[in-house]
């Protein structure tokens, strides 16, 4: 599905939010030719994409160590030296893969914060809904009390609607899991 769906894509630069060992981000680069920066919070995982990246050096993937639940600010004198994330964009496409239900119920951000902030970042985002009776999502309820009453597919899609325009929705085969194409209003 999301080769597909970036296949009809026009961009110079994506950025893969939650990009573990950046899978999808050499797909992404192989099917538009963007730059892609390869967003993760996973020393590990980081590490292995970095590795990849250098035994090819032909692919246009960064590797970045980025924590999304706490990003870097501006740095360097008086914060102009280096841009923080956010004024580093908006990128033309964003991949949010298995990643909302770490910022929401990980992270405990509200899915409206989370689409608004996705909306400021990338003008086009392909963004995997996980719902709550995913075994992922039970993970991580697993050792904590279920307070997320909004974390529905009718919330998150009320949420994106507020900031994107959604333009088409894709059923994961043998999940639960929805591929969302959102555009930034």
């Amino acid at each position: 599905i999301v080769r597909d769906l970036l296949a009809e894509r026009e961009a110079r630069t994506i950025w893969d939010f939650g990009a573990n060992t950046g899978r999808f981000s050499r797909i992404a680069a192989e099917v538009t030719g963007a730059d892609v920066v390869a967003i993760e919070m996973d020393l590990s995982a980081v590490e292995l994409n970095w590795r990849e990246c250098v035994e090819s050096p032909d692919t246009a993937v960064l590797p970045l160590l980025v924590d999304l639940s706490n990003p870097s600010p501006s740095q360097g004198w008086a914060h102009a030296e280096r841009d923080s994330l956010e004024a580093r964009g908006p990128a033309d496409v964003g991949l949010a893969l298995a990643v909302i239900h770490h910022l929401a119920i990980g992270n405990n951000v509200p899915l409206p914060a989370v689409t608004d902030w996705f909306a400021r970042l990338a003008r086009t985002l392909i963004i995997e809904w996980i719902p709550k009776e995913d075994p992922m999502v039970q993970r991580l309820l697993a050792t904590r009390e279920d307070v997320f009453e909004d974390y529905t597919t009718e919330a998150f899609e009320a949420a994106a609607e507020q900031d994107f325009v959604i333009r088409s929705r894709h059923p994961v085969e043998g999940s639960l899991r929805t591929v969302y194409v959102l555009e930034a209003r």
